[in-house]
């Protein structure tokens, strides 16, 4: 009986630990610019943080500032239903940083 009882807490504890990874698919689109000379992209980026736009700015540009970028606007927050009617409009931009 102890057997029976273990399996269906072995489950749910499986399936506990799945939802933070269905929680990191998380995507952003947004729009930087460098300066000297002008240069602009839209790009497409996976959130490691909250899936949220408030929260996604400061994690965008901290991984776009090394390559000289300067985050502009966070368009949108979305799951990865979203990828592929993106992907053409980010170019090289598309998952980079």
């Amino acid at each position: 009986m102890k057997h029976l009882l273990a399996i269906p807490l072995t489950c749910a504890a499986l399936l506990a630990l799945s939802a933070p990874v269905q929680a990191a698919d998380c995507y952003a689109d947004y729009k930087a610019k460098q300066n000297n000379p002008l240069k602009l992209h839209y790009g497409v980026i996976q959130i490691r943080g909250a899936c949220k736009a408030s929260a996604a700015k400061g994690e965008i540009q901290s991984r776009i500032a090394p390559a000289g970028w300067t985050l502009l606007n966070v368009m949108s927050v979305f799951g990865p239903d979203g990828l592929q009617q993106r992907k053409a409009n980010a170019g090289p931009y598309y998952l980079r940083f």
